[in-house]
C-alpha cells in the first residue's frame, strides 16, 4: 500500500443507521448542565464541498456540457449532483440568514478556511453538511469552550447521526432549531475522545492520506489548500528508547491499529487497564468512544438474525430451556435488543475495544474479544502496520512501537442534544 505524505488529513465518518442514532440520543445521561444561556454573538457556518463543487475543482477547465458528458461516461448523475448541489446551498443560505435575523453575526466557510483566527472569533461553529462535516470542524476544536452543532442539508439521503435530529431539526429547518437553541431548550453534551500517546521505538509521526479513503470520499480531498499545518506533537517525557509523544489529534469515533493490509495478520501485545499484557494475532484492533460506537463498533459486533435463530436452537438442543426460534418476532426483538447494547453513551469516559477475527490455538489465548476499558496499551509487533483515526489519519505503527489510550474529560467536544 502506497501512501502520500501530508501535513493534514481529514477524518471520515461511517455512517451508522438512524435508529442506532436515536437509541444513542435517548439513552444519553450524562451531560453538562442544561438549560444554560446560549446567546452567541459570533457563529462559523461550515459548509461541506459537494460532489458537484468537487468535479469541477478537479475539472476547472470544462466547460458545463463537457463536464456533464465525462460524468455521464463513468454512470454518474450530472443532474442529481447538481440538483443536491444547489439544496445544499439553499440549506446553507437559510442558515446565514437566520443567524443574521437572530442577531448573530455569521461567516459561511468550507474547510480550507476554517483556521485557529476563525475559531478564536467564533462563539459557535455549525456545520452543514452531514457527519463527515461535522468531523472537520470537531477536528479543529480542542477543549469546551467551543460548541460544535451539526446540520444536516440532505436528510434523505445522510443519516447525521452527529447532526440534529433530521426529521425535525435538519439545515432546511433551521428557523426551529435556532429558536430552540437561543431559548435554551437543549442539553449540553460532551462527546468524549480519545487521547493517543506514542512511546517506544516509533518512527517520526507524520499522518499519511489514505489513497482508499481519497478515492472514495471527495469531501475530504485537496489537502493541499488547508491554510494551517498540523502541529507538532510535543514530547512530554522520554525513556530509554526516545520521545514519548502525545498526538495532536484526538479520536471522536474510533482508533484502529494493525496491518495495512487486510490480508495480513496483526501482531501485537495489548494491555486492558491492569490486567496482564497478552500477545495477540487478529485483524486488528478498534477501539472507540461512545459517539463510535454506532459506527464501525456496532457493524463489527451486530449480530443478524440467522445468528441469534442458531445459537437460540443449539441451546435448546443442549438445555431444558426451549425458546420458540419459530417465532420470528422474538428472534427479531433479541436481535435489536443486542444490537443496541452495543451502544453507549457519547459523554461516558470509557473506551469500547473489539479484537477483530482472533487467532485462537495453543499458543494464542484471547480470553475477551470485545470489552470496555479506561486505559489501552499496545505494542506493536507489526512491520508494516498503522495507527488510524477516525479513519483518515494514519500514523505508522511498526514494531517496538507503543500506543497508549485514554479517554481525558478535557479533550470532549461541547455540543448539543434536543429531547
Amino acid at each position: 500500500m502506497h501512501h502520500r505524505l501530508f501535513h493534514r488529513l481529514i477524518p471520515i465518518h461511517r455512517n451508522p443507521s438512524a435508529y442506532l442514532a436515536a437509541a444513542s440520543s435517548s439513552n444519553s445521561t450524562s451531560t453538562l448542565p442544561n438549560r444554560t444561556p446560549f446567546k452567541p454573538k459570533t457563529a462559523v457556518v461550515l459548509s461541506k464541498v459537494t460532489r458537484y463543487e468537487f468535479e469541477k475543482r478537479i475539472f476547472p477547465d470544462y466547460t458545463e456540457q463537457q463536464l456533464k458528458d465525462h460524468l455521464e461516461s463513468k454512470r454518474s448523475d450530472y443532474d442529481g449532483l447538481l440538483e443536491r448541489h444547489n439544496r445544499h446551498y439553499s440549506c446553507v443560505d437559510l442558515v446565514e440568514r437566520e443567524l443574521r435575523n437572530n442577531g448573530i453575526e455569521a461567516k459561511v466557510v468550507q474547510r480550507f478556511d476554517l483556521d485557529n483566527d476563525l475559531i478564536g472569533w467564533a462563539d459557535v461553529i455549525f456545520t452543514a453538511g452531514g457527519d463527515g462535516t461535522f468531523l472537520l470542524a470537531a477536528d479543529k476544536v480542542r477543549g469546551q469552550d467551543k460548541p460544535v452543532i451539526g446540520l444536516n442539508t440532505d436528510p434523505r439521503r445522510s443519516a447525521g447521526c452527529l447532526c440534529l435530529p433530521k426529521d425535525k431539526y435538519s439545515a432546511g429547518q433551521f428557523d426551529v432549531a435556532i429558536k430552540r437553541l437561543l431559548d435554551g431548550d437543549f442539553r449540553w453534551l460532551k462527546r468524549q475522545r480519545i487521547r493517543i500517546t506514542i512511546s517506544g521505538h516509533s518512527e517520526k509521526l507524520f499522518p499519511t492520506e489514505l489513497k482508499e479513503e481519497q478515492l472514495l470520499y471527495h469531501e475530504h480531498r485537496f489537502l493541499e489548500h488547508m491554510n494551517e499545518k498540523l502541529e507538532c506533537s510535543k514530547p512530554i517525557d522520554s525513556d530509554e528508547n526516545g520521545n514519548i509523544e502525545v498526538l495532536p489529534i484526538v479520536a471522536l469515533n474510533e482508533v484502529f491499529i494493525g496491518e495495512a493490509h487486510s490480508s495480513r495478520v496483526s501482531y501485537y501485545e495489548m494491555k486492558v487497564d491492569d490486567k496482564p499484557h497478552m500477545k495477540e494475532k487478529s485483524s486488528g484492533v478498534t477501539i472507540c468512544t461512545g459517539t463510535g460506537s454506532t459506527s464501525w463498533h456496532f457493524h463489527i459486533n451486530q449480530l443478524s438474525t440467522d445468528a441469534v435463530e442458531n445459537i437460540l436452537s443449539i441451546s435448546n438442543s443442549l438445555s431444558s430451556c426451549k425458546v420458540p426460534v419459530e417465532d420470528t418476532a422474538l428472534i427479531r426483538e433479541v436481535t435489536k435488543k443486542f444490537n443496541e447494547s452495543l451502544v453507549f453513551d457519547p459523554s461516558e469516559p470509557r473506551m469500547a475495544y473489539t479484537i477483530r477475527d482472533p487467532i485462537r490455538n495453543d499458543v494464542f489465548s484471547v480470553p475477551c474479544v470485545k470489552g470496555f476499558a479506561k486505559r489501552i496499551q499496545i505494542r506493536s509487533r507489526m512491520w508494516d502496520a498503522h495507527l488510524v483515526i477516525d479513519g483518515g489519519f494514519s500514523y505508522k505503527f511498526n514494531d517496538g512501537a507503543i500506543a497508549t489510550l485514554e479517554i481525558h474529560d478535557e479533550d470532549a467536544l461541547k455540543s448539543v442534544e434536543f429531547d
